[in-house]
């Protein structure tokens, strides 16, 4: 597959977004992108503080989803409908991708990737599989599972990472909006040791944690929370987003509770409730917060960025006003998240439609900031 440099046309016309998708193959973004006196970028379509300059790293990647840099400092990518992860190579060091890799076929809904020890790991719906790779950094094998869990049904996605001990840690959804799970697995985090075995449930109550990420100062496991929709009478602002950081042991709450240990009305159950988790931040309801990455790395934002974190929304559908489809910062005190702003808008026009949904964020091996899209099928670089 190809990858384009293209231009956005400001206009939200139909015609804007036909040609939108149309490439134009003689111009680079970087000839009239982060002008003097612009702020914005992509032709005026994504917003972004002073300062900062927004431009392509990628398109043409249908369903695009998670993102992880492997130890070849190239960036690697998943997409669940297609079954594929794929590399992006900028082996020029200009900020764009050169072309597209597939790494490996046929899998069963990928999402989350990790590597550890030099080996690749996928978690695909029903379990992780362990990818064998070759010097060229493309599968040398067939993929082979390490373990499973259920697949399927509600929240389909899997997400993986390794902890400061090793460990294998995965998210498990939940395979209902509200509901108690007849499979104890399900709306986890589940711990597996490095290997794939030993598991065991880490943390419940989590209904859908799709982002999972490592501190890297106090080595925690902080999580997205996508919390229920249909809470009558408020579901327009209730139940609040959550950010968690994950104990061992530890109860967050679905489906009993929302927010700082408030009863769902379907189970009315506070005594329940009184011995689960709140939130280390509440967030805007129905935003869908998905990836998440610390800005430690991030060489190319500016000093004060790194110690903060980013997480892409989504972006609402159980809201009669959408919000979301953005990229937030968190900004941090003695590690623990106390105030979000906008980092990225625009993907949103003023009357609720969108041109684009922002999935994952993670930091490039030359410190810029990477953000996957799925409904626009690209990959944005952020620098300042």
């Amino acid at each position: 597959m190809r990858i384009f440099r293209v231009i956005l046309p400001c206009v939200l016309t139909a015609a804007g977004l036909a040609a939108w998708n149309t490439p134009i193959s003689n111009v680079s973004p970087r000839d009239v992108l982060g002008t003097a006196g612009r702020d914005s970028a992509l032709d005026g379509r994504l917003r972004v503080p002073s300062g900062f300059r927004v431009t392509y790293y990628a398109n043409g990647l249908p369903g695009v989803r998670f993102l992880v840099v492997g130890p070849d400092k190239m960036l690697y990518v998943s997409q669940p409908r297609s079954g594929r992860i794929v590399r992006l190579p900028d082996r020029n060091g200009d900020g764009f991708a050169d072309t597209t890799e597939v790494v490996v076929a046929g899998l069963n809904q990928p999402h989350g990737m990790a590597f550890h020890k030099g080996a690749l790991y996928v978690a695909n719906t029903d379990g992780v599989v362990r990818v064998p790779l070759g010097a060229n950094g493309l599968s040398a094998g067939a993929p082979i599972y390490v373990n499973h869990f259920e697949g399927g049904s509600g929240h389909t996605s899997r997400t993986i990472v390794f902890g400061a001990d090793s460990a294998m840690y995965v998210s498990v959804g939940s395979s209902c909006n509200i509901c108690v799970e007849k499979n104890p697995e399900r709306a986890t985090v589940l711990r597996f040791n490095e290997h794939g075995s030993d598991k065991r449930v880490y943390a419940s109550g989590l209904r859908n944690a799709v982002g999972l990420a490592v501190n890297p100062t106090t080595k925690a496991i902080w999580v997205t929370q996508n919390e229920r929709d249909d809470l009558k009478p408020s579901h327009e602002d209730l139940p609040p987003e959550e950010i968690n950081i994950l104990a061992d042991g530890g109860d967050y709450g679905w489906p009993y509770c929302y927010g700082n240990r408030i009863p769902n009305p379907e189970y009315n159950d506070a005594a329940r409730c009184a011995s689960t988790l709140p939130p280390a931040i509440a967030l805007q309801a129905h935003s869908a917060p998905l990836g998440l990455t610390f800005l430690t790395r991030a060489t190319k934002l500016p000093a004060d960025y790194r110690g903060d974190l980013l997480v892409a929304y989504h972006g609402s559908w159980n809201r009669d006003v959408p919000t979301g489809a953005k990229v937030v910062r968190i900004r941090l005190k003695d590690n623990k998240p106390v105030s979000v702003e906008d980092f990225i808008t625009g993907w949103q026009t003023p009357d609720g439609k969108r041109w684009g949904r922002p999935v994952d964020v993670t930091v490039a091996a030359d410190g810029a900031v990477l953000i996957s899209d799925d409904a626009s099928g690209a990959i944005y670089r952020v620098v300042r």
